[in-house]
This record gives C-alpha cells, structure tokens and sequence, in this order.
C-alpha cells in the first residue's frame, strides 16, 4: 500500500501533484479505469462518512442563512453519492484521449513524423460550494492523465475533504499515485490565490462558478486559465418562426433548469412576429410564472412586462426571468448579442435561409443553434460524455470541455541518424 505523504501548504500540494502528474502519465488506460472503478467503489461503501461530513456543512449553511438554492447544490443524499460513482463508470466507458496519433507524415530524408495526445499535467480546478465537482473533475483529469488540485467554496470543506479522503484510500490500492489528487483546505484568499502564479507546477487553471469567481480568477493568474464563462444566452425570434416551435423551444431553454448557465436569459423578437402572436405568447409566459423585462415596445404589447433598465440586458437571472428586445432585422438582433453577449449559447428560430446563414456566421458564441433549444449546450447532451466545464474563450478549447480538452499534444520524430 503505497504511503501517502502529509503536505500542508498550497505550494507542498501543487509540487506532489507534478510529482505524481509525472507517474500517471506512464500508466495504461486499464490501469487508470481501475483506479477509476475503486473510487467509485469507494465511494458507495463509504458513504455514510460524506453524509456525516456534509451534515456540518448544511448546518452551517442554514445558519449563514443561504437560500434554498444554494443549500440544494450543497446537500448530498446517499442517491446522490451513487450518482457521483455511476459517473465514475460511465467515464470507464469513455476513450482514452491520451497516446492518439492525431496526424503522421515522412519528410524526405526519412524523419518520421507523429503528433500524439498528452496530458496537460496539472489542473488546478477552482469552484463553488459544489461537491459533485470534486468527484467529476476527478474522475475526468485521472482518466485523461493529469493531477488535479482541487479548490472547492469553503461552504462545502468538510464535505469535500470526506470525498476527497475517501477518493485518496481508494487510490492507494491502485496504481494511481494518491498525490494526484490533492484539496486545498486552507480558507486563506491569499494562501489558495498563490496557486494562481504557480507556473512551474500548475499547468492550467479552470474556475467554474459565478461571474466573480471566474474573474476573480482571470485577473490574478499567470497560470493559462481556461475560462467557463457565465451564460447570459438569447434565442431571436425572427417573422418566419413557426409559432408552436417558437415557444417550445424558448420555454425548454428558459423554464426547464432555470438557474444552469445554458438556459436562456433574452428573448429577441422581430416586431411583426411579436405583434401577430403577443396573445399566444403572453399565455405561455403567464402559465408558467415567466416575468418578463422589456424594452419600450416589449411594455407597450406584452401586458405583464416591466421596463428593462441596462443591467437586464446583461443580466445572468438564473430564475423565471427574461428580458425581451423588439427589433426590426436579424442585424439587430446579432448587433444586440455581440454587446450583451457572453459568447456561450446563442439559438435563432426562423425560417428564413438567408437569415440563420448569416447569424450562424456572424455572431461570436461556443454553440449556436438553429430551431432547437440552447440547453443543449452540455457534454452529455452534444454526446461528448461528462464535461469539466464549458468553455467561452477560443484557446485552447471552446463549449463543453470532455476528456479531449484535458490534453495537449507533442511532436514525436523517430529517425535512423538523420542529421540537419
């Protein structure tokens, strides 16, 4: 049984993980999907230990007074424990991404030449009070063959540090190096803020969380960040929208989960489309408890809206919210979502050839989506299998970020002596 060694500070955490980066990028891919079956093992035998753990982080939670929601994200049930070890399996199931031969040619002295997938190294993964990550990053970055240095809302310590000690006793009956795996405890701003400039031993940093964190993160960093962006997503309805599919799939990507960061926050209306269905649409806004924030046109035709100031149109609901823009031309609507967009999910409804070419072309976003709802923005959705995040930079990966995102690649040349 291997030993595993006590590290106390973030820069001790961040060293072992290199250390054992170095070790986990040697091994096979049946070796890291047993490590990957032990966790999950693990986790399902063991439990009642994370239970008990995330009990003090519930109590503490309800006595800061946070909302449902919050405390929602937070709790785990013994269902919600095995969810995390089926996830587990399932990325048992995925491909290896690491040791692919993405491209080959000869030169002509004879060089071969071979570009191959490899880890990125170390990942450091910083999040909110949201214990499935621990167990999702986890399982993604030991199967693509990078450590990981976890970095979780204090609101959820001791239930991370349960997960993660229980991941670790798993580890050690496998070939995985248990130092790959490593949680920062310290609540210190500026002790966790030092693995933000650890270029040495931190090969990418991936925030996921609110607007604050995200950036929090990105303007501290030396590290390459891979940015996961907040959702503020529209949906333009354009005239020659059918009516039904046009509110269907608006009220999928508005009502379905309200508060994940595909689901849409402005709705975009061509005026004589508003105008010719208001009543169809005011019934459905109604039915399902939708407050919408408009512009003046919006106000004047939809009887329940109230004006929109400038903040709605950059306004991350996440709730039974919406802004709504009135505009005259499909340039309009790319105009309006190139100022307020966050370059996540964008969805057009319409007919119109001529317009869904030029707004598939024009507007800047990670997916866009024609006639179809923009809560398809996830990895399991897209068939990718479990996502780390979604992405909405263009370097060096962008949307869902699967098993693929996590690896670089390199130049591989084998040779009989050739000489330059």
């Amino acid at each position: 049984m291997e030993h595993i060694k006590e590290v106390v500070t973030v820069e001790e955490q961040a060293i072992a993980a290199k250390a054992a980066a170095k070790k986990l990028a040697l091994l096979t891919t049946a070796e890291k999907n047993e490590a990957l079956l032990a966790v999950a093992a693990y986790l399902e035998k063991e439990y009642e230990v994370i239970l008990t753990a995330n009990d003090k982080d519930m109590q503490a939670g309800e006595e800061k007074g946070f909302d449902a929601a919050f405390l929602d994200r937070l709790k785990l049930t013994r269902e919600r424990i095995e969810d995390f070890a089926n996830g587990l399996k399932e990325v048992v199931e995925l491909d290896d991404p690491t040791d692919h031969v993405v491209s080959e040619w000869t030169l002509e002295n004879g060089l071969h030449v071979s570009r191959i997938t490899v880890p990125l190294g170390v990942i450091g993964m910083i999040y909110e009070a949201r214990p499935n990550v621990t167990a999702d990053a986890t399982g993604l970055a030991l199967k693509s063959g990078n450590a990981i240095v976890l970095k979780g809302g204090s609101s959820a310590i001791h239930t991370n540090t349960a997960i993660v000690e229980v991941i670790k006793k798993a580890l050690q009956q496998t070939k995985v190096p248990a130092e790959a795996v490593q949680l920062i405890q310290s609540t210190d701003r500026k002790e966790t803020a030092k693995l933000f400039t650890m270029k040495e031993h931190i090969d990418v940093l991936i925030p996921r969380g609110g607007a604050s964190l995200i950036q929090a993160v990105i303007d501290s960093a030396t590290v390459p960040v891979l940015e996961t962006g907040v959702g503020n997503c529209h949906m333009y309805v354009d005239n020659t929208a059918q009516v039904d599919m046009a509110i269907s799939t608006f009220l999928n990507a508005k009502t379905d989960r309200p508060a994940v960061c595909n689901a849409l926050e402005t709705l975009i209306v061509q005026r004589e489309w508003l105008e010719t269905n208001k009543d169809a649409l005011v019934q459905a806004l109604r039915e399902n408890g939708i407050q919408t924030h408009g512009d003046d046109i919006a106000v004047q035709l939809l009887p329940d809206c109230k004006p929109a100031v400038e903040a709605d149109w950059a306004n991350e609901y996440l709730s039974l919210d919406v802004a709504v823009r009135v505009v005259d031309s499909v340039e309009e609507a790319i105009d309006h979502i190139d100022r307020y967009g966050t370059k996540h999910s964008e969805a057009i409804i319409s007919e119109d050839d001529e317009a869904v070419n030029k707004f598939m072309k024009a507007v800047d976003a990670a997916a866009i989506y024609h006639n179809a709802s923009t809560r398809f923005t996830d990895g399991h959705a897209l068939g990718f299998g479990a996502e780390i995040g979604i992405s909405t930079q263009k370097l060096h990966a962008r949307g869902p970020m699967g098993l693929p995102a996590l690896t670089t690649y390199k130049y591989v040349m084998k040779g009989n002596g050739q000489t330059r």
